[in-house]
């Protein structure tokens, strides 16, 4: 990965919100959007908007289930580093 693509994906995640996210999908493996809303205390709009964001920079797939959209994290080396990093300091 170059050095340009890691500072777009640093951007991305660069939001509490969106750490927050990825810190309960990390421990979920698979979550859809309503669980997030409820778990986090967000709207669902508001963690669809963050989760399209995260997604458009292939860093989360969506899995349909019937109606429900859910995600997991895309199996790779930044994706990892960043579970380790970030999780190590979200306060439950």
């Amino acid at each position: 990965m170059h050095l340009n693509e890691l500072a777009k994906r640093m951007r991305t995640v660069g939001d509490e919100n969106r750490l927050r996210v990825l810190c309960l999908i990390f421990d979920e493996q698979k979550i859809c959007v309503s669980e997030i809303a409820a778990k986090l205390g967000m709207s669902v709009a508001i963690v669809s908007h963050h989760l399209r964001a995260m997604q458009s920079e292939g860093l989360l797939l969506p899995v349909r289930e019937g109606k429900r959209v859910c995600y997991v994290v895309r199996d790779e080396k930044f994706m990892d580093d960043l579970k380790k990093f970030i999780c190590t300091y979200n306060e439950k």
